[in-house]
């Protein structure tokens, strides 16, 4: 159906998947987790399914993430069983995922970002166009780096998980590559070739079309990164930011300033207690600290400020991560 959020279909060689909510930049509700993981059960044991791929409709998004309008609505009203089906069951399509036994093909062309990082990064292969923007900009709204970011982003080459988690900064599809989000460049004037050619072939059709990248544009930042975000808190994080005295390290500085104060607390020890764990063993402490953090003042005057009103200025409690309390947080991880 083409009005449906979710289309899925067999092509050939493919079981395919189109998130289809363009107007919504294909964000993740309930009924699409379901359908997605539905389509999955189903073509697990298909012989005739050799991979499976997919994709955002509209051209500009893969998957902007997860609904987090609609969450911080179930929460206003104390539906919190409501929200807490929705992020078991989003986490549980990240491990069906990761553990698929057929390849997993996202095609990412657009914007890719928390729950649409969530549906690609724990497949194997992610091919990104030249259009693809990547980010996991949680902080800016008071939550943290979910859908197994915590396993995922701990992972990524030195402190570039650390970095990325922290300040939801934007890379391109190129650099997403270079990050390790994402497995091949493909330019998007290939895509349609390339999708005709997994229904026809499978997937080497993928490393046909893949194409040699550009430099990587944080390459002349990679030791500063690691240097300051591999510090064991936050506030030293912040110390070693302010005596690198670069443009970098200020605009840095600045973009910290800006987002909640405590979930760059929260969200440093989740990714700083995810590098030791397994992908589920990430996901189920993820999901217990979604309990916590959606009841957080913060969640919802993140999500007003920067997806609901859009006026980009969220008064924050704590105002300063000075003032951030080490034990509430702490607490909120035990």
């Amino acid at each position: 159906m083409s009005d449906a959020s979710v289309i899925v279909n067999r092509d050939g060689r493919i079981g395919h998947i189109l998130l289809n909510r363009p107007k919504a930049l294909n964000a993740l509700d309930l009924p699409m987790l379901r359908a997605m993981q539905a389509a999955l059960d189903e073509w697990r044991d298909d012989p005739a399914v050799h991979a499976v791929v997919i994709e955002g409709a509209g051209g500009r998004a893969f998957c902007a993430g997860g609904d987090i309008r609609a969450v911080r609505s179930l929460m206003a009203e104390g539906r919190t069983d409501e929200v807490e089906a929705f992020f078991r069951e989003e986490y549980a399509l990240n491990a069906t995922i990761d553990e698929y036994p057929k390849p997993y093909v996202a095609l990412i062309d657009g914007i890719c970002m928390g729950g649409g990082i969530g549906v690609s990064v724990h497949g194997q292969m992610r091919v990104t166009t030249e259009a693809g923007l990547f980010a996991m900009p949680e902080t800016a709204i008071a939550m943290f780096p979910d859908v197994g970011a915590t396993f995922m982003l701990p992972r990524l080459p030195g402190e570039l998980g650390t970095y990325l988690g922290l300040t939801g900064a934007r890379m391109t599809g190129a650099e997403a590559v270079h990050a390790g989000i994402a497995t091949h460049f493909v330019p998007r004037a290939a895509l349609p070739a390339l999708r005709t050619e997994l229904a026809r072939d499978g997937v080497a059709a993928v490393a046909a079309h893949a194409q040699t990248l550009p430099p990587f544009s944080l390459a002349p930042h990679r030791a500063a990164i690691d240097r300051c975000f591999g510090a064991t808190s936050v506030p030293e994080i912040i110390e070693r930011l302010q005596h690198e005295h670069t443009d970098w390290a200020q605009e840095t500085l600045a973009t910290l300033r800006t987002v909640s104060p405590s979930s760059v607390f929260w969200s440093f020890a989740a990714m700083r207690r995810g590098g030791g764990l397994s992908l589920r063993a990430a996901l189920a402490a993820e999901l217990k600290l979604t309990r916590h953090v959606t009841r957080h003042p913060d969640f919802a005057e993140g999500v007003r400020a920067m997806v609901i009103d859009k006026d980009r200025q969220p008064r924050w409690s704590p105002a300063r991560m000075e003032d951030v309390d080490p034990a509430a947080i702490a607490a909120m991880l035990a």
